[in-house]
C-alpha cells in the first residue's frame, strides 16, 4: 500500500474507520468520505496526519446526489495525484417492515447501498483502469438470507452483491472488483430492535461463538486490495460461520 491512494467512502467512524487505520497504518494516503461525521472524520484526520503529515484528506458529501461523483474523484487526484482503491462502505441500515415502507425509506436505502457504490465506481473507473486497482464493496450476509422486517436494506445489499459480480465483469482485466459480508461485527446505531438478549442470541448463531470486530473487516479488505491478486467477483463472509446457520 505504500505510496498508494485509498478512498473510502463513510470512512469517518466504525468499520470505515478500522478500514481507514489499517490501510493508513500500511503506507497509504487516504481520502476519507463522511457525510454528517464531520467531528469524527476531522478527529480522525488529525490522528492519522500526526503519524504521517498530510497523508490524509477529508470530502464532505451526500452520496444520494449522483452529480458530485466526478468531482469526488477529481478532488482526490487533485491532492494525491492517483486513486487505486476504492471502498464502497457508506451505508444507512434502518429497519422497513411490509406496511410501513415509504418512498423515501427506498430512495434512502437503495441510494446509498446500491445506486451510490455503482455511479461512484463508474466515475473512478478510468483512473482506476489506469492504475489497475481494484474496488472492494461493504455488501452484509444478508444479501442472500434476507434479515426480517429490513426489507429494502436486504433488496439494496442483494443488489449490491450482484453489482459486485457484475462489475468484475465491467471492469476486468484492469479492475478487479469484489465484497467483504460482514456479519455480527459491531451493532447499528440507534437499533433499538435489538436488545442484549437478541443480541447474545445472534451471538449463539455463530459458529465460534463470538461477535466479530470492525478490524475483521479491515483485514478482509485489506487482503483483497493488496495481496489478492487472482481474486474478482468473489464475496467474503467475515461472520463468525453465522451464514450457514442462518
Amino acid at each position: 500500500m505504500q505510496g498508494k491512494t485509498i478512498l473510502i467512502t463513510g470512512g469517518a467512524k466504525r468499520v470505515g474507520a478500522a478500514i481507514s487505520r489499517k490501510f493508513h497504518s500500511l503506507g497509504a494516503d487516504l481520502m476519507i468520505h463522511y457525510r454528517n461525521a464531520g467531528a469524527e472524520a476531522r478527529h480522525l484526520q488529525d490522528e492519522l496526519n500526526a503519524v504521517r503529515p498530510d497523508s490524509v484528506a477529508l470530502l464532505q458529501a451526500d452520496l444520494l446526489d449522483c452529480a458530485d461523483f466526478p468531482s469526488l474523484i477529481q478532488t482526490t487526484l487533485a491532492r494525491f495525484g492517483r486513486l487505486d482503491v476504492l471502498v464502497n462502505n457508506a451505508s444507512s441500515f434502518y429497519a422497513s417492515p411490509i406496511g410501513s415502507i415509504t418512498e423515501s425509506n427506498w430512495l434512502d436505502l437503495i441510494g446509498t447501498n446500491l445506486k451510490a457504490p455503482l455511479f461512484l465506481s463508474q466515475a473512478a473507473a478510468g483512473e482506476l483502469r489506469r492504475r489497475r486497482g481494484c474496488i472492494v464493496n461493504i455488501t452484509d450476509i444478508h444479501a442472500d438470507r434476507p434479515m426480517k422486517n429490513y426489507v429494502v436494506y436486504s433488496i439494496a445489499k442483494a443488489g449490491l452483491a450482484g453489482l459486485t459480480r457484475s462489475l468484475a465483469r465491467e471492469l476486468g482485466p484492469d479492475v478487479r472488483v469484489n465484497g467483504v459480508a460482514p456479519g455480527p461485527i459491531i451493532w447499528p446505531e440507534d437499533a433499538e430492535d435489538i436488545d442484549e438478549v437478541s443480541r447474545q442470541r445472534i451471538i449463539s448463531h455463530t459458529i465460534l461463538k463470538q461477535a466479530g470486530d470492525p478490524a475483521d473487516i479491515a483485514e478482509a479488505v485489506y487482503y483483497l486490495a493488496s495481496t489478492a491478486g487472482y481474486v474478482t467477483g468473489q464475496i467474503i463472509n467475515v461472520d463468525g460461520g453465522r451464514s450457514i446457520r442462518l
